[in-house]
């Protein structure tokens, strides 16, 4: 199939969920009906036990569920026990080739590692690395990337394909299939929305392997979220994928931010405050823009769930604020708060934030 045709696999309808196996990452679930949870990356130096374990707490604290580490030299490998010991979520070592790596992370503790194992050399080596993860009862994710796939994949298909990256996923699979590991995950990552698309669709309808969704390498934080959300939302939409990373040249607070985000746009996770506000047009009649900034910065810590709707004009206003659970439609000067759809009061413009935060404060979910 060429990569400009994307079309959704017949045995799939879009928003039912595809079943497959599930893995214990750390305690968190992967797969089968468990929530689809969302990764990061850290940083910093592995070696810099201080700097990781901080932007690891960081991450938590914006919501990620799970979070890799590089393994890369020997100052990361002799870091991971701390690091693992002081994480609040479960670690995932990064490996690349290096199987002393991989068994130093098991023996560190670390729920998951990501590795290909046809990549380690020797059967022995792969025997020593899979038995290690099957002893500790630690799940591998298979990770393939259309930037480094194998030399005589691309010189069969020519160029990266859906067709290459399955088929080097599946070469790693079989070789865990030959030593009976099936504790797996897996990726089939590009930097090209619509092949990576194509190639989790692929994957999805000829494995029950739980996968991770990504779009790597997706850019700075503006074209990074855009074609995140592309990707990872096209797929989720159609019931595709277990377990998100949102690749983005920032902070990886920013990269769960945004996979939060995807996931609550599709409802598959709750929300805390989701504030809604108008484009904006020649219509406006307030300084909205200062208001929604004010707004999401004094709602940033509050976690109930709540919908916010902030309009500026009497055309959508109305109907908008009258369908959240707190509402405003505002005029010249003036605005109508609602509340679930009731309308309560009129206030001036200059008591809107005021007026919306105390009432996110009162507010009780569910009555």
């Amino acid at each position: 199939m060429p990569s400009s045709e994307l079309k959704i696999h017949p045995t799939y309808k879009v928003g039912i969920r595809r079943h497959t196996r599930q893995v214990n990452v750390g305690g968190v679930l992967v797969g089968g009906n468990a929530p689809i949870s969302v990764q990061t990356m850290t940083k910093t130096k592995t070696g810099d036990v201080n700097a990781t374990v901080q932007q690891i707490i960081d991450a938590t604290e914006a919501g990620c569920d799970i979070i890799r580490v590089t393994v890369n030299d020997k100052e990361a490998a002799e870091a991971m026990p701390k690091i693992v010991m002081k994480s609040p979520i479960p670690v995932v070592a990064d490996i690349h080739f290096n199987h002393v790596f991989a068994l130093q992370a098991i023996e560190a503790g670390v729920a998951k590692v990501r590795i290909n194992p046809g990549n380690i050399g020797s059967k022995d080596r792969i025997k020593q690395v899979l038995e290690a993860a099957a002893e500790k009862g630690i799940p591998i994710r298979i990770g393939v990337n259309s930037g480094s796939l194998e030399e005589d994949i691309l010189n069969k298909f020519g160029y990266p394909t859906a067709e290459a990256l399955f088929e080097s996923a599946m070469r790693h699979v079989e070789i865990c299939d030959e030593f009976n590991f099936k504790d797996l995950v897996i990726s089939v990552k590009s930097t090209d929305v619509k092949l990576m698309i194509e190639a989790y669709r692929l994957i999805s309808a000829k494995t029950d392997i739980p996968l991770h969704l990504g779009v790597t390498e997706a850019g700075t934080t503006k074209i990074g979220t855009i074609k995140s959300a592309v990707g990872i939302g096209t797929l989720l939409a159609e019931g595709i994928g277990d377990t998100i990373r949102v690749s983005l040249t920032d902070d990886p607070v920013k990269e769960i931010e945004v996979g939060k985000e995807i996931l609550r746009s599709l409802s598959l996770a709750s929300r805390n405050v989701e504030l809604i506000a108008c484009p904006t047009c020649g219509r406006l009649e307030v300084d909205l823009f200062s208001i929604v900034k004010q707004l999401e910065e004094k709602l940033a810590g509050v976690k109930k769930p709540i919908k916010i709707a902030v309009l500026g004009c009497v055309v959508n206003g109305p109907g908008e604020a009258s369908e959240a659970d707190i509402g405003i439609a505002a005029g010249k000067g003036v605005a109508i708060l609602y509340r679930k759809g009731e309308m309560i009061k009129k206030i001036k413009e200059d008591e809107i934030v005021s007026t919306i935060l105390e009432e996110v404060q009162n507010f009780q979910p569910g009555k």
